[in-house]
């Protein structure tokens, strides 16, 4: 164990205490307004039923959960679950839910239910976040013994209608934060070492290895590369550390990470990733190319 990489809070190699924790938290500071969501959610009030599923208090501050459905759930149509902003840092996924509904949701009107939580984790959110007030990652927390509150709230949302989805799609992003703050402050919260990954070049889905659905999988790939550039896999055929299934798209047990794309009982499913630091694209390209993804992955399941 050595301290030349290591995050600057605690003492290498001992996980943190109550103190570490509270010093991250203070420097976790608003960039950035939640109420901006809030507002493009309220716009939409015309066209989908708003939901507030939960609330979460975080210090001083209050936050509501709020997601949008189809005004006239039809029971005997198919549904799509759309999830953004499970780690807040990830913008793109926070926006591209929003632009879908913006821009191509009511195409789906008559033919497909949708269920869209755009924003799952606004603390996180307002302060380009991956953990949440309580310093877990609600990517790892989909599960009944998930401790992120914001993770267990979407999924007594979705408890009802979880085996109503035929699809299921989670928009992420892969940023250089990952491995200049967020994995760094991993291991030293957990006082583990840290060890330096590759942040692909490029956007690229995660596919659980045991539903793969590799023709969905390769339909939105197919979509989004008209957009941007796909992640190329490693001189060993992985992308970090994975098994790259196919072209874009790298495969591992979702359950056993508890993702959010385990929530449903969706037969297809998948989690996107872009790199908006990547020179080869740009903030507004990630979210076109999240929203690409989202039309793809509905027209297939509505074609099967």
């Amino acid at each position: 164990m050595t301290s030349a990489n290591f995050y600057p809070i605690g003492t290498p190699g001992q996980p943190w205490g109550e103190s570490e924790r509270e010093q991250w938290r203070k420097n976790q500071l608003p960039s950035r307004s939640y109420d901006d969501v809030l507002s493009q959610i309220r716009a939409l009030g015309n066209d989908y039923k708003i939901v507030k599923y939960g609330e979460i208090t975080c210090a001083s501050d209050t936050y509501a959960l709020m997601a949008l459905r189809s005004v006239d759930w039809d029971e005997s149509l198919p549904s799509a679950l759309i999830t953004g902003g499970v780690h807040g840092y990830e913008t793109s996924g926070v926006l591209g839910a929003l632009r879908f509904l913006q821009e191509h949701g009511q195409e789906y009107k008559g033919k497909m239910n949708l269920l869209v939580a755009p924003c799952v984790s606004p603390w996180a959110f307002e302060r380009i976040s991956r953990w949440n007030y309580h310093l877990i990652d609600p990517n790892r927390s989909f599960y009944a013994e998930g401790k992120a509150e914001e993770s267990q709230a979407l999924m007594s949302l979705i408890a009802p209608l979880r085996e109503q989805f035929r699809v299921h799609i989670d928009l992420h992003e892969t940023t250089d934060s990952d491995e200049s703050e967020f994995r760094p402050a991993l291991a030293a919260r957990d006082g583990s070492q840290y060890i330096p990954d590759i942040v692909p070049d490029g956007f690229y889905l995660v596919s659980d290895e045991e539903n793969s659905q590799l023709d969905f999988q390769r339909a939105i790939i197919a979509a989004v590369e008209k957009v941007t550039h796909i992640a190329p896999s490693d001189a060993e055929g992985k992308m970090l550390g994975f098994r790259v299934a196919s072209p874009g798209v790298v495969e591992y047990p979702n359950s056993h990470y508890h993702l959010c794309a385990t929530m449903t009982a969706a037969r297809y499913t998948t989690t996107t990733e872009v790199y908006p630091d990547s020179e080869k694209t740009n903030p507004e390209e990630c979210i076109i190319a999240q929203v690409e993804a989202v039309k793809a992955a509905l027209n297939f399941a509505l074609a099967d």
